[in-house]
């Protein structure tokens, strides 16, 4: 059967290929591919100009040019050569080695220094390089304009329902209102957060050879500095230099970010579940779209779907990303190979994480609030003032304030006229007696609308 997104076994290159194209330029197998031979290309390239590796001249400016359309212009077509080499050699970066090298062939420069392309590097050290890279870029590119774009849809949200008023709700019960748009404003705030800590990670990276030690380089040029070498080419990619390390860069950093990218998730996963429950409760309504239909059966239903692909989602790709950041550090004494099939599932991690943000800001886009049903709600539920009358009497060092609204609300339904009753009965100044007697369900959200409004 030829691959198609049909066929794929995957649905994120199947049902889902399209929404996540932007990832596949970075997390791609040719992708991984044009990383290694950007990390091969410079590698080079850096040897060339370093004037105590005297055996190579530093290149014309026209070969340097041609050194660098190679990166920039590594196609499909190229990656399917360099599979073709590694179906013979069964090593991936040998591959790209053996590849680059036929593709040199035609520059007398660049034939001369056949044999400094992969010059005393094992695989991890292009390896981790090129994975350094595709996570910056993938996230920095990627990732995180796809989850500000949510951070700026639930904030114009929250400002938006800023004053309109709900009942909260802790442990499934009845508790003291605050807005809905405080509600999305508290989610802001926490992605706000994850997302700092996701873009904050600096993401390491190592050159030094097979078991951490530059023991090959040492060989060859005995008297060259090259752990200030390792530091500047590692650090002229972005990435941080990593100076102790075995055959494998330890992941530490890669961990790190998967980690913080999880957080994220674990907020939106929150996030979807409080939406659904608001959608069932009626505080929500969601725009219908002609021609799609909610149930095979039920003509009238209009389901939370967005949400509940998001959730689904983002157990997927937290499943993965912590197995990930929990594998990847631990390597079986210098080198075991149990962490290269697991870092081909970076995309897929990601895949997942970014599809359910995508689907979360969908379902976003259809939420109407219905500020009647919420006050409809509000008004069934007086004794939630119960807690704004205590503390109030706590105040003025009335007797056992708390227990007298225990046994007048605890587990029983309060109108408005046995609230109020309750409250002209009570040897209170004044002033705060009217106060109270013009507090209302809805009109008890203390600071919320003004903290949605600031988010």
């Amino acid at each position: 059967m030829p691959l198609s997104p049909l066929s794929a076994l995957s649905p994120l290159d199947g049902r889902y290929h399209k929404q996540l194209e932007p990832l596949r330029a970075c997390f791609s197998e040719a992708a991984l591919f044009r990383y290694r031979v950007a990390i091969e290309i410079r590698w080079l390239l850096a040897l060339a100009v370093e004037p105590a590796i005297a055996e190579i001249e530093p290149f014309s400016k026209a070969t340097n040019s041609a050194l660098e359309r190679i990166v920039e212009t590594f196609s499909e077509e190229n990656a399917a050569q360099v599979k073709a080499i590694e179906a013979e050699t069964n090593h991936d970066v040998k591959a790209i080695e053996y590849w680059l090298k036929k593709r040199l062939a035609g520059n007398p420069e660049a034939v001369r220094v056949a044999e400094f392309v992969h010059f005393a590097c094992t695989s991890e050290d292009i390896n981790n390089l090129a994975y350094g890279l595709m996570l910056k870029e993938g996230r920095d590119r990627v990732l995180l304009p796809a989850l500000d774009r949510v951070i700026e849809a639930l904030g114009a949200l929250a400002v938006k329902l800023a004053d309109t008023a709900m009942l909260a709700r802790t442990h499934g019960q009845p508790a003291s209102p605050t807005t809905l748009g405080k509600e999305l404003a508290n989610v802001v705030h926490r992605l706000r957060r994850a997302r700092r800590s996701a873009a904050s990670v600096s993401l390491t990276g190592k050159m030094n050879g097979a078991v951490g030690n530059y023991n090959a380089h040492l060989a060859a040029y005995p008297d060259f500095d090259w752990e200030r070498f390792a530091r500047t080419f590692v650090e002229s990619l972005g990435l941080e230099f990593n100076p102790y390390t075995i055959q494998i860069e330890p992941h530490d950093s890669l961990a790190e970010q998967f980690d913080a990218i999880a957080r994220a998730n674990t907020v939106l996963l929150d996030l979807d579940r409080d939406l659904w429950g608001y959608v069932s409760l009626g505080y929500f309504k969601q725009k219908a779209k002609t021609g799609e239909a909610g149930s095979s059966t039920m003509p009238h239903k209009v389901n939370p779907i967005d949400f509940e692909n998001s959730e689904g989602n983002l157990g997927i790709a937290n499943a993965l990303l912590r197995h990930l950041s929990e594998k990847l550090p631990v390597s079986r004494w210098q080198r075991d190979l149990s962490d290269s099939t697991a870092l081909r599932n970076i995309g897929v991690a990601l895949g997942h994480s970014l599809l359910a943000w995508e689907s979360c800001l969908k379902g976003l886009g259809k939420l109407e609030a219905d500020p009647a049903r919420m006050l409809e709600d509000l008004e069934a539920n007086w004794e939630v003032l119960a807690e704004a009358v205590q503390t109030v009497m706590r105040r003025h060092g009335l007797p056992d304030p708390y227990e007298q609204l225990k046994a007048l609300t605890r587990g029983k339904r309060v109108d408005r006229e046995a609230m109020r009753a309750f409250i002209r009965g009570l040897a209170l100044p004044d002033a705060d007696k009217a106060r109270l007697l013009e507090l209302t369900p809805a009109r008890y959200t203390g600071k919320a609308s003004e903290l949605a409004r600031k988010v």
